[in-house]
């Protein structure tokens, strides 16, 4: 890698994309599907906060690599570690853990990776993607419920017949209940819980499990304090009538803190507390996908802290920032009844473990949460100030007191991203019509200026 260093503000050369960028995903597509490629990127000259394309062009990065890069681009603490013994040993030898693990392997896990582990979560299964991550454990939430069904009974000889025919009872008819515009990855169980856009569903099957409705808060909160909260309680009896009438047994409920794809979405830390105690009176599982609110991006390690739970989440799926992935657990009853029912080849990957575990040597060390929550407490007034300014462009602003986990609604958010980026900023959008913010950990309150200003151009020159 070159030596090189955060510059000082975005640098734009060429029309955005560039010449270059234009000629490799040309060539791209005689390979691979290049149809969502929108910048080829030099990642050898990007630093820290910013990010360079192959043209020259460079970018203050809001957008991350869609929330997953933590600490900056060409982290010095990443590389060491990317250089380390460890680290060549993991990748030349990847070992089958599960099976044969390296004598490092407790290490990286319970004085490394386990540093990261949610309140009360005593007990973690890696895995290699946030989709492979929910999928597993909802795998975990439909063997607790069969084995609490069970009441300490073994399997029968024709549950284990059925099993192998796809059928009742050793394939049983349960459900994950999740929510409309929830989006929790694209594989075939996580896919049949995601609802945000058609685009990731049409012609896949999947299974028939229920959805409710996700709160639809109206903003600013403090405006609308009752409406909100009838809104929730609408929401939470709606759960209650699923669960009550659905087909075949809810064992699971899935939601995440903040719905990220589905448009930025919130809810109250008591609608969470009565969607928890639901749980509880059902004796079900309840898991937060925490896979892109995770690793500090709201202002606390997990965003899930702000719920502030009378008692520790059953299940935390998590991934992106974390640069490996997988789930952490509270209940021993979630650990499989039997060996091998968690398991593939590499469970995970050491090697991106200890990745991690430089991660997490960040952003403890250099206090990287509470920085977070301090910088986003100043972006959000910055662009609480702008909103005023420009009501038709900037509405709905979300995010208050989430660190920088900040969204707002936009008329046309295709247009006001090409702007931005023409800027020099990348930011990123989802829903309808919602920009949103994912800046990393290392985002700086000098940063704030040169996006706002750039917010600024762009509403104007768009009016």
């Amino acid at each position: 890698m070159s030596s090189v260093s955060e510059p000082a503000a975005p640098s734009i050369r060429t029309a955005i994309p560039g010449p270059d960028t234009h000629r490799i995903k040309e060539d791209l597509d005689a390979v691979i599907d290049a149809r969502t490629v929108q910048m080829v990127i030099n990642y050898d000259q990007s630093f820290g906060n910013y990010i360079t394309d192959v043209d020259g062009n460079t970018y203050l990065d809001v957008y991350a690599q869609i929330a997953s890069i933590p600490v900056g681009y060409n982290n010095t603490t990443l590389i060491k570690a990317a250089q380390s013994s460890d680290i060549v040993s993991a990748l030349v030898n990847r070992p089958a853990v599960g099976n044969f693990p390296s004598r490092q392997w407790l290490a990286l896990l319970r004085d490394g990776l386990m540093r990261a582990a949610p309140p009360g979560c005593t007990q973690v299964f890696p895995a290699q993607s946030g989709s492979e991550a929910n999928d597993l454990a909802f795998k975990a939430a439909f063997m607790a419920y069969r084995r609490q069904q069970r009441a300490g009974s073994p399997w029968t000889e024709y549950e284990q017949a059925t099993a192998m025919k796809n059928q009742a009872p050793g394939s049983p008819d349960l459900a994950i209940l999740s929510f409309r515009n929830s989006f929790h990855g694209r594989s075939f169980g996580s896919l049949s819980t995601t609802r945000s856009k058609p685009i990731h569903k049409v012609d896949i099957p999947a299974f028939k499990w229920p959805h409710a409705t996700f709160p639809q808060l109206r903003y600013p909160l403090e405006d609308y304090v009752q409406e909100n909260a009838r809104e929730e309680e609408r929401c939470l009896q709606e759960v209650e009538n699923i669960i009550s009438s659905w087909h075949c047994p809810v064992a699971g409920i899935i939601v995440e803190p903040i719905q990220s794809e589905g448009g930025d979405n919130h809810a109250s830390p008591d609608f969470f507390q009565k969607l928890q105690a639901i749980t509880k009176k059902h004796g079900i599982t309840l898991i937060v996908d925490e896979v892109q609110t995770g690793f500090g991006a709201t202002g606390k390690f997990w965003a899930h802290e702000h719920w502030e739970l009378p008692s520790p989440a059953d299940i935390v799926t998590f991934s992106k920032k974390a640069q490996t992935a997988g789930y952490f657990f509270s209940d021993g009853s979630l650990r499989p009844d039997k060996a091998y029912r968690q398991f593939n080849t590499w469970m995970g990957d050491a090697a991106r473990i200890i990745i991690c575990n430089a991660v997490i040597d960040e952003i403890l060390s250099k206090k990287l949460v509470e920085k977070t929550a301090q910088v986003g407490a100043v972006l959000y007034d910055s662009l609480a100030t702008l909103a005023a300014k420009y009501p038709n462009r900037m509405q709905s602003l979300r995010g208050k007191d989430k660190g920088t986990y900040i969204a707002f609604d936009t008329p046309d958010s295709s247009s006001l991203l090409k702007k931005m980026r023409e800027l020099g900023i990348n930011i990123g959008s989802c829903g309808v019509q919602t920009i949103r913010l994912r800046p990393m950990l290392i985002f700086e309150e000098s940063h704030v200026a040169p996006l706002l200003a750039a917010f600024e151009t762009a509403f104007s020159q768009l009016s």
